[in-house]
């Protein structure tokens, strides 16, 4: 067997570097916010989110005698096929629901499904675990109410960044009370390991993120903090996408490979020179994640019950 990073992609990648490399090379490095002065900062510079039209519907999750703001999109031409959770990312400090609208009213009409997008709590106004309560929170209220307000059963979900680390503990969250309902999960580079125990996670150990976001929290090995440490098996499919120049690569090689040998449906999907958040950018190499992803998602929400 030949397990090298190579093998892990897709030999139609490599002729998208170059295309890729350009918008890069035009483009200053990014780093988050390293106090909570410079993160007040940088929300208030903030531009105001594209809308998407036709626009977002807002509503009240309520299950678990909790409440959470989520944004929903609906397919324009056929009903509903199947329900996708968004989480979205922003290091748990950042970013919104809204900023999400325009990529998800286009998966909603790409793959005739809808988007629910949640408005969880950010840190370091509200540390862990206020964003994986209203993760599940936002998981319930589909779990029981996607048939009546949707008309399908058939759930999913995903995130990038913090917000793939926040569907992963949901994950763990629903197995907990028992749930299997969702039917798949799509992970786009997201950090699971916060303690800085382990290679990956020392790499980040610096980041003001997690002082943000669980500075108080004496262990950070807690599943719901770190999943990586968390027993993975009982899951539902999941794709993992990350690129090999994210500074979490490893959390995810390592991710996967906890994944898979746990006994869960794994997809692994690297993609060569692709920085974190690449998904996020206007380059070759993200259109053909976003391809691979709605073409996985599309075939997972087809075969699930």
């Amino acid at each position: 067997m030949r397990l090298g990073l190579t093998d892990l992609i897709d030999p139609r990648l490599h002729a998208l570097v170059d295309g890729s490399r350009e918008f890069y090379e035009k483009r200053a490095a990014g780093r988050g916010p390293s106090s909570s002065d410079e993160l007040r900062a940088v929300r208030a510079n903030a531009a105001t989110p594209a809308p998407a039209s036709p626009p977002a519907i807002e509503e009240l999750a309520v299950a678990a005698g909790r409440t959470v703001p989520v944004r929903i999109h609906v397919p324009v031409h056929t009903p509903a096929r199947a329900v996708f959770l968004d989480i979205h990312g922003g290091g748990f400090y950042m970013g919104s629901a809204a900023a999400g609208d325009v990529g998800n009213r286009r998966l909603a009409d790409a793959l005739g499904i809808a988007v629910v997008s949640v408005d969880y709590r950010l840190a370091p106004e509200h540390p862990w675990p206020a964003a994986p309560e209203d993760c599940e929170t936002a998981a319930l209220w589909l779990i029981e109410h996607a048939q009546r307000r949707f008309g399908t059963a058939k759930l999913a979900l995903g995130g990038f960044s913090a917000g793939a680390t926040l569907a992963m503990t949901t994950l763990l969250r629903l197995r907990a009370r028992g749930s299997r309902d969702f039917d798949c999960a799509v992970l786009q580079f997201g950090t699971y390991d916060l303690s800085a125990r382990t290679p990956a996670g020392r790499l980040i150990a610096d980041e003001y993120f997690l002082q943000a976001y669980v500075g108080a929290e004496p262990d950070r090995t807690h599943p719901d903090i770190s999943p990586l440490y968390a027993e993975l098996d009982h899951l539902p499919p999941v794709l993992l996408v990350v690129g090999t120049a994210d500074i979490l690569l490893h959390d995810n090689l390592a991710m996967a490979a906890r994944l898979s040998a746990s006994g869960t449906d794994v997809d692994l999907r690297v993609y060569p020179e692709a920085p974190h958040g690449f998904t996020g950018h206007p380059t070759p190499m993200a259109r053909a994640a976003h391809d691979d992803i709605q073409a996985w998602l599309g075939g997972q929400l087809s075969s699930a019950g």
